[in-house]
């Protein structure tokens, strides 16, 4: 399917949708009010396109990938109709021009190409329902992008062009003063390859604002999976967060970052699945300028089992490249630097890693990632950003390496 009729299908589907929803409201013939009607039509648009073009070249490949995609979300917002709100936002993603990478969907010929994750996909990526009815609580029910804390455990993914969406019922609640609560069921997941996922998934989280830059968080994730296939896969994840950025005068800042979780058995889960947790941070803020330290330490069960984090953005975690989307049995230990900043309408961005396994001593190599961000006008922003990831230990068998990979984004996001 070509990108202008695949485009098209979704925006057909959404008008479809809108029409049948006003319909089904109306009943038996009968006209919408027109409190109804003004719900609808007092709505909002929702669109972004993304255009990117990603380069990618890794060791062991013979060729290297090329990929010229575009993403388009659109959508439409309803007002509030008694209480209710009603989100309807379709997906395309197209390729554009030659075929020269990989991206999971077995093109033939295609593994001769470094992987890039961005498959095409024509679908409704959000269509959800909130009730704000109760004082300070939000219910929300149906497929719907989840973003919490540092999306570390639970994120959409949003890099990839096929985001990460999850089906299910969520509620939160801001009634005690500085303190949001977040209540979720979730049943489905749309991963970014673009397949569907039956899960049971569980969430409990609180946070309490400390100060206006200083925040605690706690947190548990129960993840059910009674298929014999996923007994590696139910855990229960425990943890606490403190994170902030603590003032010292007019333009300085201290940033830190401490958090600790436990991930264990559940269910029907493997006795193997028993990890831990850790990241620690620190450093200075000084006006649009800032460098820290960190730490992040993703343990290992002597080798048996790994923590892992299969519902999070695990592309802003242990470099861009994205070696380690998948914990290592070995576990792993990631020492790094981050410098940002900003010059006028460019954001700068930069990171060093350095990584080790938690078990067996293994040297899992260093990567340098850098980005430049900037704000042609308030609706079209651009963005450069390059990784390179160099190996460590040659792993044994071959099939285990972590090769060296370079890769290379340049992406343009228009949002109305």
């Amino acid at each position: 399917m070509n990108s202008k009729k695949s485009r098209s299908i979704t925006i057909l589907s959404l008008v479809l949708a809108l029409l049948c929803g006003n319909a089904a409201w109306a009943g038996d013939g009968e006209s919408t009010t027109p409190e109804f009607d003004a719900a609808i039509a007092g709505g909002k648009l929702l669109l972004n396109v993304r255009p990117r073009y990603e380069f990618v070249d890794q060791d062991g490949k013979p060729e290297h990938a090329n990929a010229l995609t575009v993403r388009t979300l659109i959508g439409w917002e309803t007002k509030p109709f008694h209480g209710f709100t009603a989100t309807l936002q379709g997906i395309d993603v197209a390729r554009i021009g030659s075929q020269d990478y990989n991206d999971v969907q077995a093109t033939a010929g295609s593994s001769i190409y470094p992987l890039v994750a961005d498959p095409r996909n024509t679908d409704f990526n959000q269509v959800f329902l909130d009730y704000t009815g109760l004082p300070n609580t939000r219910f929300r029910l149906g497929k719907q992008s989840i973003k919490l804390d540092n999306v570390r455990f639970i994120g959409n993914v949003e890099f990839r062009q096929v985001m990460q969406v999850f089906n299910g019922l969520t509620i939160e609640n801001k009634s005690i003063p500085n303190t949001e609560l977040y209540f979720g069921h979730l049943e489905r997941v749309k991963t970014v390859f673009a397949r569907q996922r039956e899960v049971r998934l569980n969430i409990l989280h609180g946070a309490y604002k400390v100060t206006p830059g200083d925040n605690l968080i706690g947190y548990a994730y129960f993840q059910d999976e009674p298929a014999a296939e996923f007994k590696l896969s139910s855990n229960r994840i425990l943890g606490i967060r403190a994170d902030g950025a603590r003032p010292f005068g007019e333009k300085f800042k201290l940033l830190y970052t401490a958090e600790y979780a436990k991930q264990d058995k559940f269910s029907d889960g493997s006795n193997d699945i028993d990890a831990d947790y850790l990241r620690l941070g620190i450093g200075p803020r000084w006006g649009d300028w800032y460098v820290r330290v960190d730490y992040e330490q993703l343990g290992s069960n002597e080798g048996k089992y790994a923590f892992q984090t299969p519902f999070g953005t695990n592309h802003l975690f242990q470099g861009w490249v994205d070696k380690f989307l998948t914990t290592p049995k070995q576990g792993i230990r990631d020492s790094f630097l981050t410098l940002g900043g900003k010059i006028e309408k460019a954001q700068l961005y930069a990171e060093y890693h350095r990584f080790k396994s938690d078990f067996g001593g293994i040297d899992f190599g260093r990567e340098i990632d850098f980005s430049v961000t900037y704000l042609f006008t308030k609706q079209l922003t651009g963005k450069v950003e390059y990784g390179d990831y160099q190996e460590g230990d040659v792993l044994k068998p071959a099939a285990s390496r972590v090769r060296d990979t370079t890769k290379l984004w340049l992406t343009l996001v228009f949002n109305y």
